[in-house]
């Protein structure tokens, strides 16, 4: 492609319930309103405003992906246009994540425009999201699609030094697992399902009980799949009484790929190119690995899963140091680098409130006074 290649992208997304069942979807047309490409896709559970976003995100990673210097972004959402324009506050800190994401996506073109179009101009982008949603809940495309409701961004109360209610509030405990052998020689660890040691399993009972100390009203004990975590997870829900342990596969730790088992100082000997491209860009895996930006997409699914099903719940996330890294950098509304910055302990515990409207409150990050 020409590096002075201009496109449209046109970008939607929606959700049946807000929050409900949700996509997104995005064409990239040139200067003819040719379809160049087309992306779409399923969210699970999160509301509009995310979806669209979401779209607008697709858009302008299939612009660069068509090596375009300049795009012109027509969207229907008010609210993305003006807040990506830089008119109007970002006061959902749900949202800020997100905008972060695309703004740094914007600075990689020589030049980007955000323009308003009324929905019927956008029957392209609607029909994917719709699409995604349709293809998730296993129903027959649609060839018509009919416009659906866009609920604008719930107005921010005002601000107050008061502690917010608790009433409507899920609470997330978020618990990495105990030690293992891997964790002991400093050794990525990822897929590969490595037991606690000993020490593990002590501190996993430690970690249980700072739980209890939280909350002994615990709604669900939720767990990534791989042992290191449900057993963790068993020894709180045998702590806390009264629950089982749901495994969550969205909550597995990152694929590192051909990493796996490797120490840092024999990645950085063997891989030093892709090792600096991994370290300065969430959207890069290793090899044969996956990327933070893939790793933070499933999580943040599971969180909005987890506030449906449980409002004013407390909940138990047994998980590993990549989710449970990402679900924090999106609540403290932080950038990528936060991530190589923030040491999580083995079977340390993090504390954070999340309200329907999109408001959090992170209480404690990585609590370790349970171990001593």
């Amino acid at each position: 492609m020409s590096g002075d290649l201009r496109v449209i992208v046109e970008a939607d997304g929606g959700s049946r319930g807000n929050p409900g069942p949700a996509g997104y979807g995005a064409v990239v047309l040139d200067a003819a309103g040719e379809v160049l490409l087309e992306r779409y896709g399923s969210l699970g559970t999160t509301t509009n405003n995310v979806a669209e976003y979401q779209g607008l995100i697709a858009g302008l990673r299939a612009a660069a992906e068509l090596g375009a210097a300049r795009v012109d972004v027509r969207m229907d959402s008010k609210l993305v246009v003006e807040q990506m324009s830089g008119r109007w506050q970002i006061k959902n800190p749900g949202l800020r994540p997100l905008a972060a994401e695309a703004a740094t996506l914007v600075n990689g073109f020589a030049g980007v425009t955000f323009d308003w179009i009324p929905r019927e101009r956008n029957k392209l982008a609607d029909a994917l999201a719709n699409r995604a949603m349709d293809e998730a809940a296993g129903k027959p495309v649609r060839d018509r699609i009919e416009p659906e409701v866009i609920e604008p961004e719930a107005k921010a109360p005002p601000r107050s030094w008061a502690p917010p209610s608790l009433e409507a509030a899920t609470r997330l405990i978020l618990v990495r697992h105990g030690e293992t052998a891997f964790t002991q020689q400093g050794r990525y660890s990822g897929r590969g399902d490595v037991p606690l040691t000993d020490e593990g399993e002590a501190q996993a009972m430690a970690a249980a009980g700072r739980v209890a100390g939280i909350s002994r009203d615990v709604a669900a004990v939720v767990s990534s799949p791989l042992s290191r975590c449900t057993r963790t997870a068993e020894l709180i829900a045998s702590e806390v009484g009264g629950v089982s342990v749901t495994v969550m596969p969205e909550l597995i730790e990152c694929d590192f790929g051909d990493w796996e088992g490797l120490t840092f100082g024999e990645v950085r000997d063997r891989w030093p190119a892709e090792m600096d491209r991994w370290l300065g860009s969430a959207s890069v895996a290793p090899p044969g690995g996956e990327s933070f930006q893939a790793v933070s997409k499933r999580v943040r699914g599971a969180l909005a899963t987890l506030q449906s099903a449980y409002p004013s719940s407390v909940v138990v996330v047994v998980s590993h140091v990549s989710p449970i890294k990402l679900i924090l950098r999106d609540a403290l509304a932080a950038g990528d680098a936060f991530l190589h910055r923030l040491f999580l302990d083995a079977a340390g515990v993090s504390t954070m409130d999340m309200w329907p409207d999109g408001g959090i409150a992170v209480r404690s990050v990585n609590e370790t006074a349970h171990l001593r």
